[in-house]
């Protein structure tokens, strides 16, 4: 690997500076986004106002309002295949039909855009043939015991095997992970893959951009993908043409880029968090590229977050992730087999690792499928870091059954909330919970953002899938399904260290008064808009 000149060096330092400055001459455009939709709604409201009540048509327009409400009630009865988000909708279309049905047309079925999810499906077919033709297929593992039927279901339904080779190293905050990541980022010879919902100007991603272009200039292949929607307020437009240009190695893409108009696709945004160095080592969590999330700068207190670091051969889960994605929006596609290692053929015996993603493209939610096999089969305990916890039926019913069979339940939520609404609708589910049995903490330091799920010593999970409607049903997301490895007892003395810096709630000090349990139930009502 040969090594850059002074010269080059002091470019590097310019460049990554100008970066960091480059923002500050550039309108925001979330606000630009903001105003537009706005004067849509005004325009809409003010014209469907002049048509009811000035129109000689306005009963029969009234009448087709009815017609129209009435077709989609009987639509989501028959079709919505989750109870809590059927009976929402139902409300929100009986009460206020002119505002239900777009929205429920743009927000209820949660499924991309035929052509997105066309070019996807297409994308991910090409990926596991490529796999098919290195690998094998996937071997489908026999559920001899109850924890191995979720890896089975994730073998066979998510296309994502099991491997029991490898390392699996856990992290309690990003800025214990961050130093770890640029380490092995240095280490690159071939190529980094860098897939992120977030991507914010600062010394976290300063550091890391100055890396990427060392890299680029000693001919590492980088590729970075990062979400629009997640970038809006912390990257000026087009900034991936921007890096495009700083070097011939580097390719970018914005994920589902940001239109000022209302639009199904949207909702479907890239939350997942991934880097990838030599299809040797892969990071994932929640942590994403911003100061916050290495306590670099303060928001909303102390933000804490947890992640991992993968080697072996699981690490080539990541890639299959990140090359779907990119092959299904870049022009210039990508041949897969060019970043995949061969199959070491290692095992540790009872040691399983199984990375994987959910995504809208069908009705089935794998990361809720996981969570809710991990708390139906809990017999000690299980204990979950979740940012927001707005939950369907499914989910409640599994947390309350889990806490009368006596599993010790804990679920730690913010101390300080990035989201005021959100976290209204949190606490909203602190009664019926505890009222169950189960134990509410909220993290007394500030906010906690990770999305973690540990149970009876056995199992764990760490990824980017929060327990709320948009993460489980609307977004492309990612985690890993860990168990036999040391990582598992990290995670427990986490949240063990965690609980102590934690304020237990009880129905005394989470009680609402009958203005707030009003304001709450209301709020219910647009839980899946959330």
């Amino acid at each position: 690997m040969k090594t850059l000149s002074k010269r080059k060096k002091n470019w590097i330092e310019r460049t990554v500076a100008n970066d960091r400055s480059y923002k500050l001459f550039l309108y925001n455009r979330f606000f630009i986004f903001l105003l537009a939709v706005v004067a849509q709604l005004v325009g809409i409201g003010l014209f469907l106002y002049l048509l009811v009540y000035h129109s000689a048509a306005a009963l029969a327009l009234q009448s087709t309002l009815f017609v129209l409400e009435l077709v989609f009630v009987l639509y989501i009865i028959n079709h919505h295949d989750r109870p809590s988000s059927r009976l929402n909708w139902i409300i929100l279309i009986l009460l206020v039909p002119v505002f239900g049905v777009p929205m429920y047309v743009m927000n209820g079925r949660g499924r991309p855009t035929r052509k997105m999810q066309g070019k996807i499906t297409k994308a991910k077919e090409e990926n596991a043939e490529k796999m098919r033709e290195l690998y094998g297929e996937i071997k489908i593992p026999e559920p001899q015991t109850r924890g191995e039927a979720i890896s089975r279901y994730l073998a066979q339904f998510g296309r994502y095997p099991v491997f029991s080779n490898g390392t699996v190293e856990y992290y309690k905050c990003g800025e214990e992970m961050f130093p770890v990541m640029l380490e092995e980022m240095k280490k690159a010879e071939k190529f980094i893959l860098v897939e992120y919902f977030i991507i914010a100007h600062g010394k976290m991603w300063g550091e890391i951009l100055k890396v990427l272009l060392e890299k680029a200039m000693q001919g590492v292949q980088i590729r970075i993908i990062y979400d629009d929607f997640g970038c809006m307020m912390t990257l000026p437009p087009k900034y991936e043409r921007y890096l495009e240009s700083l070097h011939e190695n580097i390719k970018c893409f914005t994920f589902n880029t940001v239109v000022p108009f209302f639009a199904v696709r949207m909702n479907n945004r890239d939350h997942r968090k991934i880097l990838v160095v030599d299809g040797k080592v892969a990071f994932t969590g929640g942590i994403n590229l911003a100061d916050e999330y290495i306590a670099e700068k303060e928001r909303f207190g102390y933000w804490k977050d947890t992640g991992l670091k993968l080697t072996g051969d699981c690490v080539r889960s990541f890639t299959q992730m990140f090359f779907y994605l990119w092959n299904a929006f870049r022009k210039d596609k990508e041949d897969i087999g060019d970043y995949l290692l061969p199959d070491s053929n290692e095992k540790r015996e009872g040691f399983s690792v199984q990375p994987y993603d959910d995504s809208p493209l069908d009705r089935i939610s794998t990361g809720e499928t996981v969570y809710l096999d991990i708390i139906s089969r809990a017999s000690k305990y299980v204990w979950i870091f979740t940012p927001y916890l707005v939950l369907d039926d499914t989910l409640r019913a599994a947390l309350c059954q889990a806490a009368a069979r006596g599993v010790d339940v804990r679920i730690v939520t913010p101390g300080i909330p990035d989201k005021k609404t959100v976290f209204r609708l949190t606490r909203a589910n602190y009664g019926l919970l505890m009222k169950a049995g189960v134990h509410i903490y909220e993290y007394t330091p500030g906010f906690i953002h990770a999305k973690s799920m540990i149970s009876d010593d056995t199992c764990g999970v760490v990824g980017t899938i929060n327990l709320d409607y948009r993460s489980l049903y609307h977004h492309f997301e990612n985690a890993v399904y860990f168990s036999g490895c040391e990582a598992v007892s990290a995670l427990k003395r986490d949240c063990e260290e965690t609980f102590a810096v934690c304020k237990e709630c009880t129905p005394e000090n989470t009680k609402r008064g009958l203005l707030g349990r009003l304001v709450d139930s209301v709020l219910r009502v647009f839980e899946t808009l959330l």
